[in-house]
């Protein structure tokens, strides 16, 4: 049914209870899946956070920040599970999962929701809610700490 599943990741918490259901679903249905963390664009960092590092050296270090990341997401989620690949990029993650969800023909993304809150959720909303609206395909959003839906 789900020839390519879409797992967008920033390694979170709630990233790992989506990992979770994606794992489940792909070996169920003999799916492939993608595992992907967006990062942001070092020139869109807070200029204090930055200091008098030059953009290609942070950008850099950042990179292989996610490449460690992605590497300790995979075995501590995902280890033994045929079929997966792994892809980091930089943008606006919702952007990001939607091309990846389009271009990879991806049949379900799964994807971790967060939550924002107050005022910083009425202006920006959050990247799954976005992702929801706009994605190519279904999306499964799983919540930390919800109930399991898919049985061992």
């Amino acid at each position: 049914m789900f020839s390519k599943i879409l797992l967008p990741s920033d390694f979170s918490v709630c990233s790992a209870e989506a990992a979770r259901a994606a794992r489940r679903l792909a070996e169920h249905f003999g799916s492939e899946l993608l595992v992907l963390h967006v990062m942001d664009e070092p020139a869109a960092l807070d200029p204090m956070f930055r200091g008098e590092v030059p953009i290609e050296l942070l950008r850099g270090r950042m990179e292989a920040y996610c490449r460690e990341e992605m590497g300790r997401f995979l075995a501590s989620h995902l280890e033994g599970l045929p079929g997966v690949e792994t892809r980091i990029v930089s943008g606006v993650p919702y952007r990001e999962i939607i091309g990846a969800a389009r271009e990879t023909g991806a049949g379900l993304i799964v994807i971790g929701t967060h939550g924002r809150t107050g005022v910083e959720h009425v202006i920006f909303g959050s990247t799954a809610e976005k992702v929801v609206r706009m994605a190519p395909c279904p999306v499964l959003s799983v919540r930390q700490g919800g109930k399991e839906f898919v049985h061992p």
